[in-house]
């Protein structure tokens, strides 16, 4: 495991608690307290308020130093200006967690940003984990609840969230869960982030066996890549992750040269991050809550086939649908299966049986004969019982009884679909369905009721997937990476980009440069015509454009022509002296024509996309992005995601090509964005594969200037480690790095290194 994971115990489930701020007159700590203590909290709680004797029928303490013993947890609740006296004296007392939810930081002003650096920086240098600021609180249903805006006391679940809104995590997932009798083991509202993040919290609740699937509200991650290592390790153990991450945005606002910029945006980045790690993406809130109670209740099934019996025929064809837009297997039922259901008198059934099934209105009244035959059957790993009928009247208390039996003695999961009515005469009377819901979820929706079971399946396929190939952790490790030193601040010529990509092992079509005409119909004649001339120029790096590429040319004398055509035409747009020479390369148009590039991100750093290229990269929007280091199989993925995959084994004249060839090449981009730091764009358009392999025949690359960092950063941390103490700085305003980095040393006390610390960057930008 190539990451720490907090200690949380004390955050979730305390011994002792103490609440500097508390008072009945606080909104926030008052309400606090009063959840505490009436959703049956058994440890010892200790009120901080030097304005008050008592409260609560308890001694009232000045400070943290007057509490009689060190405690587990304080929570801090006094105006913003006390914060970090009242968190730096917790630590110092040995206190292991503060939970801040004052409010009034970086959310606030610019001095509200400086005392949540502050904030920061004590946590790191007393020893404690902060949980805020500006935090709505935790609940643990197996230990304690800690927050003002709780309506019921929870109920143990197996589903934990982690939400960077709290007044969502507790008055919309926990209320809206609630009330459909799905539960919670723990939530956490995490605040401003000032030091525990999003990160920490899935690292530490994928160790909790009580946990069985992690959902998440991200609005954005400060620590992207340990946020992919950390949810690939989830995935991998068995825990699901799922997430609403809001924010899809248009492409970069920076500007490129490259077409990769031009095709990635924001939040194709985002979808890699997910894909690649086993993260489920979904799209709101109640679909979040539909699919975390699929993976709480259920073990995860051996495939996608599906077997649906539904007592409408118009909802079994709805369902039917439904299932292959999501990719679910519906098998035919055959054999001994059929044959029993069609023996049943009580179906009313002639001829055969289909999946979906319509078992009719009468097949309710025999639903564990029918589920006695299909679920004996092998061919299905899932099933599904579509109920299309009241569930309010007494004979859905057959119904429900029935259903509950047979979920409870089935080895394979059984989802429950019921869309009748739901409301009984008798507002006073609990309807059948909702005693069902409360041992089994009970899905109203039938895209919901789906949405569940292809989120059971893709988790298995995901998992299984992940399991093929290294850690995230280990895969830049396995990296060689050559010493490169790249001139800076401008494109590369086609030499020094060749250099570069071929110590990646980047395959190159045969390229010379020449710098005169004759020269050009020698080299083009050695080469063997058709032949392509163009011009070399880092200040031309769109040649095309301005007509400086001449292709098929077939003769020596055509070259002498074509060499001085791009010659003049480049001369038309640069000095002299910009132009290095011509290109002669032998035409290669016997293939695929693909793109794959390099771009740097705000977020991850670099990014790799793929996608159909030459004229196609203008005229069609198809492309899949990477977020290094990725597998093999990632890219693999990522090409068959694409028009790519179709393009290459499905050719209307000529053999099939190889996507393995493209996949190779995609993978030496990767290790060429895990190792050079100095690439700003890169763009390999086209890359032609034949039936030979893959050969890029073009190059684009440019370089950062030296210290050159995106300014549009909006959140960075820096560590630095020393001897004796471990320093942090956070920044929450655009910074060039220069400017960064000389803030952080000049905030290093002197004395504190004996020699120059290194330094480790966590950050919003692109690495320069």
């Amino acid at each position: 495991m190539a990451f720490n994971v907090p200690d949380l115990d004390p955050l979730f489930d305390p011994d002792f608690v103490a609440v500097v701020g508390a008072s009945p007159d606080s909104f926030y700590a008052g309400n606090l307290i009063d959840n505490l203590l009436e959703y049956g909290y058994e440890g010892t709680l200790y009120p901080v308020n030097p304005n008050r004797e008592t409260v609560w029928d308890r001694p009232c303490y000045d400070n943290i130093d007057t509490v009689p013993e060190t405690v587990d947890l304080v929570v801090v609740s006094v105006p913003r200006e006390h914060v970090v006296d009242v968190v730096r004296t917790a630590g110092d007392r040995g206190v292991p967690v503060a939970l801040v939810i004052a409010a009034g930081f970086s959310e606030a002003d610019s001095r509200g940003t400086e005392l949540e650096a502050d904030l920061a920086d004590t946590a790191t240098a007393a020893d404690i984990d902060v949980v805020g600021p500006n935090c709505i609180g935790v609940m643990s249903a197996r230990g304690s609840t800690l927050t003002s805006t709780c309506s019921r006391e929870p109920e143990p679940g197996g589903v934990a969230l982690v939400s960077q809104s709290g007044a969502l995590a507790f008055t919309t997932f926990f209320e809206r869960a609630a009330d459909a009798d799905r539960h919670f083991s723990h939530i956490v509202s995490t605040g401003n982030e000032a030091d525990l993040t999003t990160t920490d919290y899935v690292a530490y609740l994928a160790d909790q066996p009580e946990v069985d699937v992690i959902c998440t509200y991200v609005e954005g991650i400060t620590e992207p890549d340990r946020f992919m290592r950390v949810a690939e390790t989830a995935t991998r153990s068995g825990t699901p992750v799922l997430s609403v991450k809001i924010g899809q945005s248009d492409v970069a606002e920076a500007a490129t040269l490259s077409h990769t910029g031009s095709l990635t945006g924001n939040d194709d980045a985002w979808e890699a991050a997910f894909r690649q790690t086993g993260v489920q993406r979904v799209s709101d809130i109640p679909d979040l809550l539909s699919r975390a109670g699929a993976h709480a209740n259920y073990t995860p099934p051996d495939g996608d086939s599906v077997a649906i019996a539904s007592t409408s025929g118009g909802l079994a064809s709805l369902l039917a649908d439904m299932a292959a837009d999501r990719k679910l297997s519906l098998p035919d039922i055959t054999g001994d299966t059929e044959t029993t259901l069609l023996n049943m008198d009580a179906l009313l059934t002639f001829g055969e049986f289909h999946n979906p099934a319509d078992i009719r209105g009468y097949g309710a009244d025999v639903l564990p004969d029918i589920a006695d035959a299909l679920l004996a059957d092998d061919a299905f790993d899932s099933y599904v019982f579509a109920i299309g009928l009241s569930a309010v009247d007494e004979r859905a208390e057959t119904i429900a009884a029935d259903l509950a039996r047979v979920v409870d003695t089935a080895d394979d999961p059984v989802y429950v679909l019921w869309t009748g009515r739901k409301v009984p005469d008798d507002e006073h009377e609990t309807p059948p369905f909702a005693e069902l819901r409360e041992s089994i979820p009970v899905y109203e929706d039938p895209s919901r009721c789906l949405d569940a079971v292809a989120s059971a399946v893709q988790y298995v396929t995901d998992r299984k997937r992940i399991a093929d190939h290294p850690p995230r952790s280990e895969q830049s490790t396995t990296i060689e990476t050559p010493d490169v030193d790249l001139p800076r601040g401008r494109v590369l010529t086609w030499r020094e980009s060749a250099d570069l990509l071929e110590q990646f092992d980047v395959p190159l079509v045969e390229t010379r440069l020449a710098r005169s005409a004759d020269e050009a119909a020698a080299v083009a004649t050695d080469l063997g015509f058709p032949v392509v001339c163009k011009i070399d120029s880092p200040q031309l790096p769109h040649r095309t454009d301005v007509g400086a590429v001449r292709v098929n040319v077939d003769s020596a004398a055509a070259t002498r022509e074509a060499y001085e055509a791009v010659v003049t035409a480049a001369r038309d747009h640069v000095d002299e002296d910009a132009i290095e020479g011509v290109l002669v390369q032998p035409l290669v148009d016997d293939g695929v024509e693909a793109i794959v590039g390099l771009t740097l991100d705000d977020v991850f750093g670099s990014l790799v996309t793929v996608g159909p290229g030459g004229i196609l990269v203008e005229t069609v929007n198809d492309s899949e992005t990477l977020v290094p280091p990725f597998s093999r199989a990632d890219a693999r993925d990522a090409v068959e995601a694409t028009t790519l995959a179709a393009l290459l084994q499905k050719r209307r004249a000529g053999v099939a090509l190889s996507i393995e060839d493209l996949v190779s090449v995609l993978g030496s981009v990767g290790h060429l964005a895990v190792g050079v730091d100095a690439v700003a764009e890169l763009d390999l358009n086209p890359i032609v594969v034949t039936e030979n392999g893959a050969l890029a025949v073009d190059a684009l690359i440019r370089t950062t200037e030296w210290g050159e960092w995106s300014v549009r950063a909006v959140d960075a941390r820096v560590s630095l480690s020393a001897p004796a103490r471990y320093y942090s700085w956070n920044r929450r305003t655009p910074t060039p790095f220069t400017a960064w980095i000389r803030a952080v040393t000049a905030a290093i006390p002197d004395g504190c290194f004996s020699k120059t610390p290194s330094l480790q960057a966590s950050a919003h930008w692109a690495r320069p």
